[in-house]
Parts: structure tokens; C-alpha cells; sequence
């Protein structure tokens, strides 16, 4: 990858002196950094470009470009590509767009042992290597911007550059025909240059890869922040499960970047306005804050912004109530938030007092300062240098505490306003961004990353068409707890088990509960009934089931009468970018109404399992809601445990789904199953005479 971001020599083809093309500012650009690497431009009809003599062909130079800049119409890149690989050029950075056949290209390019960026890339930037290689000018800084769309990297740079951070590298990677994301992060996690990293991506191919690059850049310090889209909905259309599709791509790209420790964000101005906080402040232990204001109704204001986005305005402990007292005799409100009531106005010093007590308040874990201050200085001339002497006297104390200090000011760009920055104090003009910061900095910190073990992959679990019954096999084996039960009907080529017998063989006690054994969800189309009280309405039942869905296997099993039961989904399936994924929901018919659902990359452990299961809306019915008993939980965590090694162990399983769980204060049982495998559909113990019977 040096050869793109630190080549020896750079060859410019479509260099160009009008200012309106890019073969301008491709040409202007290598030129800046001519005292470092050789520097050739190539135009057929110019004698001089930028004053630089020029090359009228490729074969002309006078040795072999390190990289090829390649700025030309598109449907002529191939002819220049083969005639670039033929004279030994073996790296490609591709502005040009509309390339036909873009994907045989870069494999061309790949075959050769060479590589490309492109095409209808934005160029290349390596501030620290004096490489600009894209339209416009950069800052050099700390911000590293890896990006799909160019324009949308150029957006990112650019308001970067508004609040004071510079970028380090810039890579516009267009459709990734051949360098990906995971390949330019990774030249990142040792880079000097770069201190965190802007992403932005719309496909996610080769998701493992780039959990890989993104944990190794949250081991090296450097945050990532990722931008992406809505990704397509096919895939969650043609799921034959519940955990296919409730989950979106979203969903998965989410729970890739919490096993990684990134954190996702929605708009290119709130990436800036994180990568400000993360370029300037300490990082908060918790989510308890402390929030000051000169306004009673704007620190009211503060606080419910903060509840909403899960921050804890944490109550004072007595001690700290009573210096806070002590600063503010006259004020009503001195608990948290804190209202000066006016003390501000009357000697500023007061608002550096005041946030020492809260930054050496050991339940305290950041202080966000809300309302005029910022202001007095702007407003008041007079009063500049005091306000600035209590913003350094500010910095001191976040320097010793090492905890952060946001200020929401109603002033953006006030002296005290700037020094507060420069000095590690993130200032924001809405209490909204303030507390959005403080909030996702918090996540970043609690969300490290984690090991995902690799599992040694197995052969198939089973062939497709043997539905239930196989499915109760597979995840029994896999130490799933399941009711007693017994396959009736059609159980083998020329084979067929009466229900009664089978029942009295395996001495099976009521109540029973009898299932079709092929359909997916069996409820929507009548394939189950509960509560058969003895053999005689089991005969009866089926009889009736099999004159509605025709002959084919069927299951009796013993019917769990357990109180106090909580119906719970468990779920895997291997996602198509990132792998095997293990998902957790409110379970029984009504899941898809709920849609309470979480997913994480799989395998989880069983602590990840618990804290799954916590972020659920329903996991208060199993802590013991309202005078119930609690729920075997460990129990619940073990069979997402077992589920998340099964779809991780096995690529044969497409999508594997128990619904329900029900779990118990004496255990979880899983009474209906299915596993998806990746064989080929066959006919077998399916009623072909019911060809819509799974729909």
C-alpha cells in the first residue's frame, strides 16, 4: 500500500492546464510534493503543463511510475491500463468514472500482481507524505477519511477543517473493485499521522476483515467513526425465519462495530462534532454527569436532554450539596443541575469554583457547563480578560481531574469560546450536540471491542427437507433442552407410526401437543394444537391435520404446563457480509408485532448472552415483573450460547431459529425449532400434494 500513499515517483496521464478539469488539480497536486518523489504529467497535445514539461505517452517517461494516476474518458482506461501493465506499472489510482466492465478490469489489474483504487475514485491524499492526489486543498491533521463516496469524504474534510482538524490521509476507494476499506484501515493503525478515523461505506463486503482492521485500530487508540446507509431489504425478504426477517442490515453492521469498538453515527456533522471531542478531551468513565447553568429553565433543559440520550444526572452526594451551598447561599437549586441564579453575573469565578466541586465528586464523571458562559467577554469587553482567566483556571482543573468538561455556549466563536477548545474543552452552540457528544463518547469508552472466538467449521448439520423433527435433533445435540416427544406419520420411505402407539411406546404423558413437522410457522397454517388431554384427542387432532395438510411427518411431544412462563426467540444466520450473527427477541406469535430484538456478531459468551437479554424491553418480565418470579436467565444465556457456536461452527446453517423458548424459575425448554441448511431443497417427508403449505 505504499506505493499509493508514499510512492517514489507518480505519473499523472490526462494532466491537464485547465483549471476546470481534473487533470488540473491532479497535475498541481503531485507537484507539491516534487521535492519528495519524481513527478511525471502525460498529455498528448501539451508541450508544458504548469509550467513542467510534459510526456506524450506513457512509454516516453523515463522510467517506470511507482503509481499511475489515470484522469481520462472512460471507455479508453482499459487500452491505457494494458498498456501501463505491459511497461511493468503495477499500482492504479482511477478517477475516471463510467469504466466499462470495471469489475474484469481490476481483475486484470489483480492477475498482473498489481492493484487499483477506482474507478470514479476522489483521489488520494497523504498530508504527512506530501501526496495530494483530488480536487481542492487540504488541511493537514489527525483525521484519516476513508470513504466510498468521494464527495461525501470531501464533505467530511471539509467540516473538519471549519472546527480545526486537519486530515492526515484521505482515500476515496469508489466501489471497491479491488482495494477494500479493511486494506487502508490497516496502513492506518501504525501511521504516525493519524490519531482517529472517519469511514464511510456503502456495502460492507468482506465484513470480517474490517471488524479485524477496526479492532486494531481501537487496540492502537484511535477511534473510528463510521457513516453508512440503509443497506437492501432483499435479504431479509426471501428469510424463511423470524431472525432473518426482524433483523436489518443496520441491525448487523451495528453489532459488528460494538464487537470492534467503533461507534456509528448518522450524518457527517455529527462525525465532526464527535471527532472534535475525541481530538481534544478525556474520554468519561460513566455516564453520570454533573450539569451547571446560569439559566434554571436551560440546565432544566440540559437535564432532559441528557436522560433522553442515557446520560444520569447524578444527585449530589451530601457532601458536595453542602460546597455547592456554601458557593450559592442564595440559589434554590443546588442539587443537580445546578442554577447559579444569577452568581455568575456577579463574579465569574464562580463557575470554575463550582466545577471543581464537581470534577472531585467521585460519582461525577463529566460536567457539562450550559447557557451565557462564552459570552461575557464577546458581550462585554470589559470583562474579556476575566471570562478568559476563568477558562484557563478551567483547563487546569480537567488537566488534574481527568475527567471532561463540555461547555454549551450561546456563543459559537467568542475568545473564550476558542481558548476552551485549546485547551481540551469541547464548546458546542446547542445543548443538543453537547449532550449527543458526551453520550456517544461514553459508548465509545464502555464499548471496547471484544474477542470473537473462532470455531473450527464442521460438515452439514442436515439435509433440508427433514424439518422439525431433524431440527430437534440438531439443537438437542448442541445440549438444548427440548420436551420429551416422538415423530408420527410418515417417518420413512413406505413408513407410517400411529400417534396413539407411538405415544404409548414412549410413554409420553399428557397434555400433549401435536406439530407438522415441515412447515415454519407452523401456527399460520394450523400445523400445531395444544392441549390434547389424551390419546383419543390425539388421534382425533390429527386425523384433522392431516386431511387439511396431507400426509408427512409429524411430531407429539409432551406439553410444558410450567407457570409463570416467558416465551423467548433465539436465532442465528450467517450474514453475507459479516458471518455468523446470533439474535435475541421477544418470542411466541407475536414476535414480528414487537420487534424486540438484539443481535450481535456470533460466537457471544455467556456474559454476552446475559447482556443481551438485558437490552431487551421484555427482559423486566423475566427479572420478576410485578411479583412474579424471576425467570431462569442463566439458563435462557446458555441456549444463546449454544445457538451463537452452532452458526458459527457450521457454514452449512443458513439460518437456524427456536421459537419459543420458554424460559421458567426452573429452566428454559425450546419447544419449536428450524434450521435452514445451505443443501439443496428436497422433496423428502414434505406432502407434495400441499405445495403452499409453508407459505
Amino acid at each position: 500500500m505504499d506505493a499509493f500513499f508514499d510512492p517514489g515517483s507518480v505519473a499523472v496521464l490526462g494532466a491537464s492546464n485547465d483549471s476546470s478539469k481534473w487533470g488540473f488539480w491532479l497535475a498541481a497536486g503531485a507537484l507539491r510534493g516534487a521535492e519528495r518523489r519524481r513527478v511525471y504529467l502525460i498529455n498528448a497535445t501539451a508541450g508544458s503543463i504548469q509550467g513542467q514539461p510534459t510526456y506524450a505517452r506513457l512509454r516516453d517517461l523515463p522510467e517506470t511510475p511507482e503509481l499511475l494516476v489515470i484522469s481520462v474518458p472512460g471507455p479508453t482506461v482499459a487500452g491505457v491500463v494494458a498498456e501501463a501493465l505491459e511497461n511493468g506499472v503495477r499500482a492504479f489510482l482511477i478517477i475516471s468514472a463510467r469504466v466499462p466492465d470495471a469489475d474484469r478490469l481490476a481483475a486484470t489489474i489483480r492477475e498482473t500482481g498489481g492493484r487499483l483504487i477506482g474507478p470514479n475514485s476522489l483521489g488520494i491524499v497523504d498530508s504527512h507524505a506530501d501526496l495530494l492526489l483530488a480536487w481542492g486543498n487540504f488541511i493537514p491533521g489527525s483525521l484519516a477519511v476513508v470513504t466510498q463516496s468521494g464527495q461525501l469524504g470531501t464533505e467530511i474534510a471539509t467540516l473538519a477543517a471549519r472546527s480545526g482538524l486537519g486530515v492526515s490521509r484521505f482515500a476515496s476507494i469508489g466501489g471497491q473493485s479491488d482495494v477494500r476499506a479493511a486494506e487502508v484501515l490497516a496502513t492506518l493503525v501504525d501511521d504516525p499521522a493519524t490519531a482517529q478515523v472517519a469511514l464511510y461505506l456503502e456495502s460492507f463486503t468482506g465484513g470480517a476483515a474490517l471488524v479485524s482492521a477496526l479492532k486494531a485500530l481501537r487496540a492502537a487508540g484511535k477511534p473510528t467513526m463510521i457513516l453508512t446507509t440503509g443497506a437492501s431489504s432483499a435479504g431479509a425478504r426471501l428469510a424463511r425465519s423470524h431472525t432473518g426477517s426482524m433483523t436489518s442490515a443496520m441491525d448487523t453492521v451495528d453489532a459488528a462495530c460494538r464487537a470492534a469498538g467503533a461507534i456509528r453515527l448518522a450524518t457527517p456533522g455529527q462525525l465532526v462534532e464527535l471527532a472534535g471531542f475525541f481530538a481534544s478531551a478525556w474520554l468519561p468513565k460513566d455516564r453520570r454527569i454533573g450539569v451547571l447553568s446560569d439559566s434554571g429553565g436551560q440546565g432544566a433543559i440540559a437535564a432532559d436532554t441528557a436522560e433522553s440520550w442515557g446520560l444520569d444526572v447524578h444527585e449530589l452526594s451530601a457532601g458536595g450539596a453542602g460546597r455547592v451551598s456554601e458557593l450559592l447561599p442564595e440559589a434554590d437549586h443546588i442539587v443537580n443541575p445546578i442554577d447559579l441564579d444569577g452568581a455568575g453575573e456577579k463574579n465569574l469565578d464562580v463557575y470554575a469554583d463550582l466545577a471543581e466541586v464537581l470534577l472531585t465528586d467521585t460519582d461525577i464523571d463529566a460536567v457539562v457547563v450550559s447557557g451565557y458562559f462564552g459570552c461575557y467577554g464577546e458581550d462585554v469587553p470589559d470583562l474579556r480578560d476575566r471570562e478568559l482567566a476563568v477558562v484557563d483556571r478551567l483547563g487546569e482543573l480537567v488537566a488534574e481531574a481527568k475527567k471532561p468538561v463540555i461547555v454549551h455556549s450561546m456563543s459559537a466563536s467568542s475568545p473564550a469560546v476558542t481558548r476552551l477548545w485549546e485547551l481540551g474543552i469541547p464548546a458546542y452552540t446547542s445543548i443538543e450536540a453537547a449532550m449527543r457528544v458526551l453520550a456517544r463518547a461514553g459508548f465509545y469508552a464502555a464499548h471496547s471491542g471484544r474477542l470473537t472466538e473462532s470455531l473450527e467449521l464442521t460438515g452439514p448439520v442436515t439435509p433440508w427437507g427433514t424439518g422439525y423433527a431433524a431440527a430437534r435433533a440438531v439443537i438437542e445435540g448442541a445440549g438444548i433442552p427440548v420436551p420429551a416427544g416422538v415423530t408420527v406419520g410418515s417417518v420413512g420411505p413406505g413408513e407410517s407410526r400411529a400417534p396413539a402407539e407411538a405415544a404409548k411406546a414412549s410413554e409420553l404423558r399428557p397434555p400433549f401437543a401435536l406439530k407438522a413437522g415441515w412447515p415454519a410457522h407452523k401456527t399460520e397454517v394450523g400445523g400445531i394444537v395444544l392441549g390434547l388431554s389424551d390419546l383419543p384427542a390425539v388421534e382425533t387432532a390429527y386425523a384433522d391435520m392431516v386431511g387439511r395438510l396431507g400426509e408427512g411427518e409429524y411430531i407429539l411431544e409432551e406439553m410444558d404446563t410450567r407457570d409463570h412462563v416467558v416465551e423467548i426467540l433465539v436465532g442465528g444466520r450467517q450474514d453475507e457480509n459479516f458471518g455468523p450473527v446470533v439474535m435475541v427477541a421477544a418470542g411466541g406469535t407475536e414476535t414480528e408485532l414487537f420487534a424486540d430484538t438484539w443481535l450481535e456478531l456470533a460466537p457471544v459468551t455467556h456474559t454476552e448472552a446475559l447482556d443481551m437479554i438485558s437490552r431487551l424491553s421484555c427482559s423486566r418480565l423475566l427479572t420478576g415483573w410485578r411479583g412474579r418470579p424471576a425467570a431462569d436467565i442463566d439458563a435462557l444465556a446458555e441456549i444463546i450460547v449454544a445457538v451463537s457456536r452452532m452458526v458459527a461452527g457450521n457454514n452449512a446453517i443458513a439460518e437456524i431459529e427456536i421459537n419459543p423458548v420458554r424460559v421458567a424459575p426452573d429452566g428454559a425448554l425450546a419447544v419449536d425449532a428450524l434450521v435452514v441448511t445451505t443443501e439443496t431443497p428436497t422433496a423428502e417427508n414434505v406432502p407434495a400434494e400441499k405445495p403452499n403449505s409453508e407459505e
